[in-house]
């Protein structure tokens, strides 16, 4: 493993790895040894246990996609807007993407898609300390360079696969945290309100017009997006217009 100091790329610190079990679990041990700013990260070539949300693992061929986690202490928020992390981190993400590939959209709650395809993901975690939101760690999976994936996941795509061209890894986490951190800082400073970011949330999301297929624990259903409130809570229209609320993984969606 490489364990070279934290460096500045793109004006954030960073650490390279060459393997690690997981960026997430390496950041969280090292923040044991001390305060550290926002926009800390590791990155790593290869993750042996890299984990998606409620514990799906996430497959990645060594040295081809882009592992990365940071840490953030939003000391603005409230525990009530935790999900603004969720949603700037994501909308950092696509921006980045952006640039490359038309098309990139945020899959609820924090996915990133391009068309009816997987792009990358997202595990949060946080820390809480009385009503506010102490930390976070963000950890996020892209799936660059890549051009065959083997996990019984249904959907994976990478942006080669879309481009037909090598991205550089290091340029990429550089332009994904340049963006993150620039609609962060605009939130803390106050020159972009919580309701303006979400609302650049729900512009973004994938599936924002028309019924799609929905399962939930009732079984299959189609239905539309009504709304995602600024807590994260999912509110589908059905056929037959009654409103379905659900958290996350409480409903799947079916593509």
């Amino acid at each position: 493993m490489d364990t070279r100091d934290f460096s500045l790329q793109a004006g954030f610190p960073v650490r390279w790895l060459e393997s690690t079990t997981s960026t997430n679990d390496y950041l969280r041990q090292y923040l044991r040894t001390g305060e550290a700013g926002d926009f800390l990260t590791v990155a790593a070539l290869y993750q042996s246990a890299g984990k998606g949300q409620k514990g799906n693992s996430w497959e990645s061929e060594a040295g081809r996609n882009l592992l990365f986690s940071y840490v953030v202490s939003p000391a603005f928020l409230t525990v009530k807007q935790q999900f603004a992390v969720s949603e700037l981190a994501a909308l950092g993400v696509r921006d980045a993407l952006g640039a490359y590939a038309e098309g990139v959209s945020v899959k609820w709650p924090n996915d990133i898609y391009w068309g009816d395809k997987k792009l990358g993901g997202m595990l949060i975690e946080v820390d809480v300390e009385a009503d506010r939101t102490c930390r976070f760690i963000v950890g996020i999976g892209l799936n660059v360079n890549q051009l065959r994936f083997t996990s019984p996941a249904p959907n994976p795509i990478s942006l080669r696969q879309i481009t037909g061209q090598e991205t550089d890894l290091q340029v990429l986490l550089g332009q994904c945290l340049e963006r993150t951190a620039r609609l962060y800082r605009s939130l803390a400073a106050g020159t972009l309100t919580a309701e303006e970011l979400h609302a650049r949330y729900k512009a973004a999301l994938y599936r924002r017009e028309g019924l799609h297929a929905y399962a939930d624990a009732g079984g299959e259903f189609r239905a539309e997006i009504a709304d995602v409130a600024a807590d994260g809570v999912l509110t589908l229209r059905d056929e037959g217009g009654s409103l379905r609320q659900y958290l996350f993984k409480e409903v799947r969606f079916i593509i």
